[in-house]
Formats: structure tokens, C-alpha cells, sequence
């Protein structure tokens, strides 16, 4: 029997910003943009629930080695919060299991957030995907055990009242570390308010360096039609796509040159003397000429290689894009 020949696949290096609409699980996002691009290897920094619209960052090729400094990264969302009622999943999907007739006002809310603000303790929705003694707890919660999840620490770096469009409603956004559940969030507020409360809209603002103007819209990428497989990416999806090193915005730079960029793809070290040394330790992305080279640690005057990068120029048809 004949082996099945594999279908052609396109070479990407680079970051694509969606704009997850509602509706859709990030798994089905990321196979529809599949269809569309026809990526070697592709992943998303960070799952949306499939109420949850906004920023999900997907990484294509090289761009994979640098998911975790994106999912690290600080996050932003905006969510509305229905007073009165808790539920189960703590937002719309759930049975309701609580209900109150208060309805806190305005400066009342605004005076608890400091509360919820810096390093606090949170108990995550116990429908979420922690895994209890090695399942989901999820799965746990939806076949009727009873599910315990610990308190965990959390960083919530900044909390705003946005509007209070109704008696029954009111809009935040918030800044927060990794692990943060804004559904746990809005069921504390409501407890801490003396009612109750739940997740109506979330929608993700910011992921790392990936901000609201880098977003785009599935609809417009469908727009765009689908890529030949294995004929790489024309100027529009190309255009697109961002750079591998977006996700290393926040780590210093080093510029080496093209002779220990060769050193560091080897696995080389790199012995870094003279008065143009760094003075500065630790992880640091490293160019040769423009071109992301390595994620690189110093120490004691040496540059080590930890991550090395191999980034294709961005292939048009016949034409070539050289992207630094």
C-alpha cells in the first residue's frame, strides 16, 4: 500500500492578532484561519471561552518558541457584570443558584474595588479547565461531582468602574496577571456588594505587547480568500502577519554581529568584552543586522543561546519579502 502523500503546507514565521468574534471556541477560530492560510505549524497564546470576544495572539512557525512571554504577559479585558443573579459557571451558560434584590450603586462599587486590586486570593469558577486529580474540572462539574478548587493567588493590576448602564448592570475593565478569572471576579464583587452577580459580555482587550489596533477580524480574513497550500502567502494575508520578536517587546536587545550570530545557531557561546559590552545580565533578544537571532542569557560576560530562531523571509509567489 502506497504511502498517503502529506498536502502542502505554507512556511510562516510571524504572529497573527485575531479578533475572536462570539460564538466561536478558540480551536474553532484556529481552524478556520487553518483553512484560510494553510500553515506548517501554528498555536494560540491563551484560550477564549467561546462567550469571550477580542485578542487571541496566534503564533505561526518560529513564533511558537515565543508563545510564553506573550501568555506571561500583562492582560486587559472589558465585562459586563448582571446584578442579582449567580450561576453556576458564572456567566450566561450556567443554571442560576443564587439571586438578590440588591442593586449596589455606583459610588458603592467604586469603593470596594481597591479591595480587589494588587495581589489577591481567588477561587477559580468551577467550571473552568484546572485539572482536579488529572480531569478538567469542567468535565468534573458537568457529570455532577461536586468540585473544590483552592484559593490561589492572582495580580490585578489595575480595576475600573467603566458605566453603569442600568440599576441591573455595570461595565469594568481590568488589567491583570496570568491565571486571573474575570467570571470569579464579577461572582466576588456581587458577594462583596451583598448580592449577587455574573458575567453577561467579556471581551479581551490586550495580551502582552498585542494590543486592540493589531486585532483583526475573522470576517475580514475570510474576506481575503484562501492561500494556494504550499505556494506561500500572497501581499495581502502577508500583510498580516507580524514579526516573531513582537513578543519579546518587553526583554532587553542585543545586536551581535553576523559572525556570532553564526556562533549562537551552533549553540555556540559568545564572549562579550570591550567597552560596548552590556552591563546587564539575564534573558535578552539578540539581532544579527535586524534578523531575530536567539533568546540569549548573559552571565559573567558570556551570551549563552537558550532559544535559536531560524525565520524564513515572508514568501509572496515570486516574490520575497525580507522582514527585519
Amino acid at each position: 500500500m502506497s504511502r498517503q502523500r502529506k498536502k502542502p503546507r505554507n512556511r510562516i514565521d510571524g504572529w497573527l492578532v485575531l479578533d475572536k468574534p462570539v460564538g466561536l471556541s478558540s480551536n474553532d477560530a484556529l481552524t478556520r484561519i487553518k483553512k484560510i492560510l494553510h500553515p506548517e505549524k501554528v498555536g494560540h497564546a491563551g484560550t477564549l471561552d467561546p462567550l469571550a470576544s477580542g485578542c487571541l495572539p496566534l503564533a505561526f512557525g518560529e513564533a511558537t518558541k515565543t508563545v510564553p512571554f506573550a501568555m506571561d504577559g500583562r492582560k486587559v479585558y472589558r465585562f459586563t457584570v448582571r446584578w442579582g443573579i449567580e450561576t453556576a459557571t458564572d456567566d450566561t451558560e450556567g443554571e442560576t443558584v443564587a439571586v438578590s434584590d440588591v442593586r449596589p450603586e455606583p459610588d458603592d462599587i467604586a469603593a470596594v474595588l481597591p479591595e480587589f486590586t494588587g495581589t489577591i486570593s481567588q477561587v477559580p469558577p468551577k467550571f473552568s479547565a484546572i485539572k482536579v486529580e488529572g480531569a478538567r474540572a469542567y468535565d468534573l462539574a458537568r457529570s455532577g461531582e461536586a468540585v473544590e478548587l483552592e484559593a490561589r493567588p492572582v495580580d490585578i493590576h489595575r480595576l475600573w468602574l467603566v458605566e453603569c448602564p442600568s440599576a441591573d448592570e455595570a461595565v469594568f475593565e481590568v488589567e491583570c496577571g496570568k491565571g486571573t478569572y474575570v467570571r470569579a471576579l464579577a461572582r466576588d464583587l456581587g458577594r462583596r456588594l451583598g448580592t449577587c452577580g455574573h458575567v453577561t459580555a467579556l471581551r479581551r482587550l490586550l495580551v502582552g505587547p498585542f494590543a486592540e489596533e493589531d486585532m483583526i477580524p475573522l470576517e475580514t480574513l475570510e474576506d481575503l480568500g484562501q492561500c494556494a497550500p504550499g505556494m506561500g502567502l500572497d501581499e495581502a494575508h502577508a500583510s498580516v502577519i507580524l514579526p516573531v520578536a513582537t513578543a519579546l517587546d518587553d526583554i532587553p536587545a542585543l545586536a551581535v554581529s553576523r559572525q556570532d550570530a553564526a556562533r549562537l545557531r551552533n549553540g555556540q557561546g559568545v564572549l562579550l568584552r570591550g567597552r560596548d559590552a552590556p552591563a546587564f545580565k539575564g534573558l535578552v533578544s539578540v539581532t544579527a543586522h535586524g534578523e531575530l537571532v536567539a533568546l540569549g542569557e548573559i552571565e559573567r560576560g558570556e551570551l549563552r543561546p537558550r532559544r535559536v530562531f531560524n525565520i524564513a523571509p515572508v514568501m509572496t509567489g515570486a516574490t520575497v519579502i525580507e522582514r527585519n
